[in-house]
């Protein structure tokens, strides 16, 4: 790779990493090829964008970013592939559903809004966080929940006045 091409690379990653809040690190060596392609095909459906990157390049790229990425660095180290999402679970559950045939992919860290989480021991505590939606979700939920309670009282209230009258 000239270093024409390396400049290229830095500058493509930097652009990635400035466009997403949601960036993972692991190891997916040694993974066979119908493996790596069903984890491909199975990123590319959850909306993920699965790239392999030589270690170099992706820690001058977080370094050249606006954003602070911590300790990550200090975890590129032999093969590296990034998952970039736009929902915070998701590459998560892919690496842990993975892990049930194998003991690929490793999670070696990840970037989630400004949160640093470094180590394969994040990994159940990462496929667990709840994405926006549904947090959103959850708050409408318990909100129409009050509501709907008045609601069901009133209609109760009002079919027991009309059956007295009748």
């Amino acid at each position: 790779m000239t270093r024409e091409e390396k400049s290229i690379a830095i500058k493509d990653l930097t652009a990635q990493l400035a466009g997403t809040n949601i960036v993972y690190v692991s190891d997916i060596s040694g993974l066979n090829a119908e493996t790596t392609s069903n984890l491909r095909r199975a990123c590319f459906k959850a909306g993920i964008k699965l790239e392999v990157v030589k270690n170099t390049l992706l820690a001058k790229a977080m370094e050249a970013s606006d954003k602070d990425f911590g300790e990550l660095p200090t975890v590129l180290a032999g093969n590296s592939a990034i998952f970039i999402a736009d929902v915070a679970n998701a590459p998560g559950k892919i690496i842990k559903d993975f892990r049930k045939k194998s003991d690929k992919p490793v999670l070696k860290g990840a970037y989630i809004n400004s949160e640093i989480y470094i180590g394969d021991n994040q990994l159940e505590a990462l496929a667990t966080i709840k994405s926006k939606e549904e947090l959103i979700g959850e708050i409408i939920g318990l909100l129409q929940s009050p509501a709907q309670r008045v609601i069901s009282a009133l209609q109760n209230q009002f079919a027991g006045s009309e059956e007295v009258e009748a």
